[in-house]
């Protein structure tokens, strides 16, 4: 499966931003879909996933509240809603997907097996 990020961009301090994690060549409403996001000079962290068989949803703690994931089968995708963005949110963020991950190692990235390519998201303050 072939997964894209896209919708990132620059924003300023409180705006909303809203990723989409689009998949071809396989269907992945069964998988696990999480999103990470590395900064420069920063190891990859986990953002949000929303789990494959129950659809439930988890997030980083410092991002509760404020972020929010959601899939539309019917589209193959998956969104990462982000709301009053911070100069300290800017990152590169990537989606990635499972269907194999057990919901104790979603927030493991090298759990996951397919990877889109990351979007750039900047917030100035």
């Amino acid at each position: 499966v072939q997964l894209q990020a896209f919708g990132g961009g620059l924003v300023q301090t409180g705006d909303s931003l809203r990723l989409s994690c689009a998949a071809s060549g396989r269907t992945f409403s069964r998988a696990t879909v999480g999103w990470f996001r590395q900064a420069p000079g920063k190891e990859r962290e986990f953002v949000s996933a929303i789990f494959r068989s129950t659809n439930n949803k988890y997030y980083a703690d410092s991002l509760k509240g404020r972020f929010t994931i959601s899939r539309d089968n019917a589209k193959n995708t998956v969104y990462l809603q982000m709301d009053s963005l911070k100069p300290e949110d800017t990152s590169i963020y990537y989606c990635a997907a499972s269907d194999r991950i057990i919901l104790s190692g979603i927030r493991d990235s090298g759990n996951y097996h397919y990877w889109g390519q990351g979007t750039e998201v900047t917030v100035s303050s």
